[in-house]
């Protein structure tokens, strides 16, 4: 299976194209699992606190850690990611499409949620993952030939994904489970 892949610049645009092309494939009735940012309510917090929630419905996770006002190097909490990677595993079987906010630092090493996409894909899961530019060398040789862009707008990324699952659902068997 394909993993489609977008990338843009700017600080939040993959976040938020991803988030609102969730938003419409989940009102079409996609049934997601993976990560999408969560916004920090305004005011709160550090200018690089980040959250994820894991799809459909949550949880939120802080996946930064508080290193002082000082501190000039990465917020990102290792051991969150971990935890959401478990979580988001967890979930994978009673979903149709993977969507994964970030392929960031930690993907880039194999750790993070790189085995999730890896274990959809042998599922035969559609994914698809924001990619910044920094780490879309890694990504391009994680995901190999398998991987193609898809524009960046939400509309564009809710036509693949809802073609996806429909082309998913025409292939897979007709057994007793999915007639009933």
């Amino acid at each position: 299976m394909p993993i489609r892949y977008i990338t843009l610049q700017g600080r939040g645009l993959i976040d938020d194209c991803i988030a609102s092309a969730v938003s419409m494939l989940q009102d079409s009735g996609i049934r997601i699992v993976g990560t999408v940012r969560d916004a920090p309510a305004l005011g709160e917090g550090h200018a690089c606190d980040m959250d994820l929630r894991v799809l459909p419905d949550g949880p939120s996770y802080r996946i930064s850690q508080a290193l002082g006002a000082a501190s000039r190097g990465c917020r990102l909490d290792p051991t969150m990611i971990e935890t959401i990677a478990a979580s988001v595993a967890s979930r994978l079987g009673s979903r149709q499409l993977l969507v994964i906010n970030k392929f960031g630092k930690l993907e880039c090493q194999g750790r993070g949620l790189s085995q999730v996409i890896a274990q959809a894909t042998d599922m035969g899961m559609p994914v698809i993952v924001g990619v910044n530019g920094l780490n879309l060398n890694d990504f391009l040789a994680y995901a190999g030939e398998f991987a193609r862009e898809v524009e960046a707008v939400p509309k564009a990324v809710f036509a693949w994904g809802l073609a996806a699952v429909t082309s998913t659902r025409a292939k897979a068997p007709v057994t007793a489970a999915s007639v009933l």
